[in-house]
């Protein structure tokens, strides 16, 4: 197949990128690079089949000139953001996905999630492609059901400064369902939960990359509230294995792809330390604004759809994850 993954130089585009091209596919990677970076994909720029282009979708995508300043290995805006050949399949992960990325990029984050969505949905419907949105567990909110159910409509505060990614989302959700029904578009929705592993940005603000990030560092690890809010964390590599699953079928979803496997904050901190070795402490500091207090997916409509479960235990993960982290350490301290 021929695949346009939008958001292609973040961490889970990356590596769904990579895991297209394992499988004989090829990939036009497209990102604006605001939170995604070259180095990301600078292993597979040589790999026959992967294109990477710096292209902010919002301004639409197709055969016309390119956007943006060039960058290593990309297009540098001279080239077509694509050419004329037939795309099979288009999985939208483009959007600020930390809470300090779409904090910095609010108006960019509810752009990317309406304009940038309608155009992906617009190429999906041009090139009879299956379109996969990358939606998020954002869209429950701070949930007053538990666990997160597909038919749960949600607890979000539509005014809050989590909002621009939360409502995006659900807008982006709506107008997949608009082209599905209107339109015809083989379209469907996946909501992706925490999710963690290499290439995560050490300052993104999410658990993972911050709990490792300092341990390394002898520093501190901040907690927020008392550490009893709850996360449940997949492993990227079962994410993405979920998220080509769904891409393979015509089900319009939403699907919860994440892992059941739910842990405490402050748990997740002490289990870092462990990992890391570290004799850093816990230091506690204010909750964010509308912070959830649990997130657990069922995944019982991914299980019977898909035949996707996570595979790779929290304690396997999380060493690969350190053992990432520790080798770019100074970068890390950048």
């Amino acid at each position: 197949m021929r695949a346009l993954v939008t958001g292609g130089a973040g961490f889970v585009g990356s590596h769904v990128c990579e895991a297209l091209l394992d499988r004989g596919d090829e990939v036009v990677a497209v990102d604006s690079m605001i939170s995604g970076s070259p180095r990301n994909v600078s292993h597979l720029l040589s790999r026959p089949g992967f294109r990477l282009v710096r292209h902010d979708i919002t301004e639409g995508l197709g055969p016309v000139a390119g956007g943006g300043p060039g960058g290593p290995g990309d297009d540098g805006g001279a080239a077509a953001v694509l050419d004329d050949r037939r795309v099979d399949v288009v999985l939208h992960l483009a959007c600020p996905a930390s809470p300090i990325d779409y904090a910095s990029y609010p108006l960019e984050t509810l752009d990317v999630s309406s304009r940038g969505t309608r155009a992906a949905l617009e190429l999906a419907a041009v090139h009879g492609a299956r379109l996969v949105l990358a939606s998020t567990s954002e869209v429950y909110g701070d949930p007053l059901v538990h666990p997160q159910t597909e038919d749960y409509w949600g607890n979000v505060n539509p005014v809050g400064p989590r909002s621009v990614y939360d409502e995006g989302k659900r807008f982006a959700e709506a107008l997949t369902m608009a082209y599905r029904r209107e339109r015809g578009v083989d379209a469907g929705i996946v909501r992706i939960f925490n999710t963690y592993g290499p290439r995560m940005r050490a300052h993104d603000g999410r658990v993972v990359p911050t709990f490792v990030r300092q341990a390394l560092a002898g520093e501190p690890l901040t907690v927020a509230g008392d550490g009893s809010q709850t996360r449940s964390l997949c492993y990227v590599d079962d994410l993405v294995d979920g998220l080509l699953r769904f891409a393979g079928t015509a089900e319009p979803g939403p699907v919860n792809l994440g892992n059941p496997n739910e842990r405490s904050v402050r748990q997740i901190a002490h289990d870092v330390l462990a990992a890391t070795g570290s004799r850093s402490r816990l230091r506690f500091v204010d909750l964010p604004t509308d912070d959830p207090k649990v997130r657990r997916p069922d995944i019982t409509r991914a299980r019977e759809l898909l035949g996707w479960e996570p595979g790779v235990p929290w304690e396997d993960g999380l060493a690969r994850t350190v053992a990432w982290f520790r080798e770019r350490r100074e970068e890390a301290a950048a």
